[in-house]
């Protein structure tokens, strides 16, 4: 491959992860991702949970977990009438190791 193609592929990557990485590069979604990190739950929270630990509105939690489930950061479970966010290793923030991963063969390989 040369540098022309190892490029092209790092721009797909981006093109790739963009909702992702807009998704976790804000830090109200940060905290909520690392508050579903932190939680010894392995169902998954409410959102009046996720406020509690958040400190942020319902209306707040509500708005940045479907940013978040858009990005197929969160996933969430549905029990009747109530939602359980959870993280799952399956998500996407798998693909942002392609991007790391060829921008550091980039590096190795053209400087």
């Amino acid at each position: 491959m040369d540098k022309q193609q190892a490029v092209r592929r790092i721009r797909e990557d981006f093109k790739t992860c963009q909702q992702i990485l807009s998704a976790i590069g804000n830090d109200t979604r940060q905290s909520i991702i690392t508050a579903l990190m932190e939680t010894t739950c392995t169902n998954g929270l409410r959102v009046g949970e996720i406020t509690e630990l958040t400190h942020l509105s319902r209306p707040a939690v509500s708005h940045h977990l479907r940013i978040l489930r858009e990005a197929g950061i969160i996933r969430v479970r549905e029990e009747g009438a109530k939602n359980f966010y959870y993280m799952d290793v399956r998500t996407n923030l798998g693909t942002l190791r392609n991007v790391v991963t060829h921008i550091d063969e980039f590096i190795e390989r053209f400087y």
